[in-house]
């Protein structure tokens, strides 16, 4: 395959993308803003969950080394 054949093929891939990119429905300020909050609190929570198992484990380790 030839160099212009490659470079006609990344032409046109680019321009598929940019065309599909455009029917693309992307959601308003306010949806993405609610949906980001919740990842937040869901990330926040599971860290909460897992430090506090992560400490219970720990401390499970340790009682059982000690004895």
């Amino acid at each position: 395959m030839e160099f212009r054949e490659k470079y006609d093929q990344l032409k046109e891939y680019f321009r598929e993308v940019y065309l599909e990119a455009k029917r693309v429905t992307w959601p308003s300020k306010k949806d993405a803003m609610k949906g980001t909050y919740i990842v937040l609190i869901t990330v926040f929570i599971t860290a909460l969950f897992l430090g506090v198992v992560d400490i219970g484990l720990a401390k499970i380790i340790q009682t059982l080394l000690r004895g």
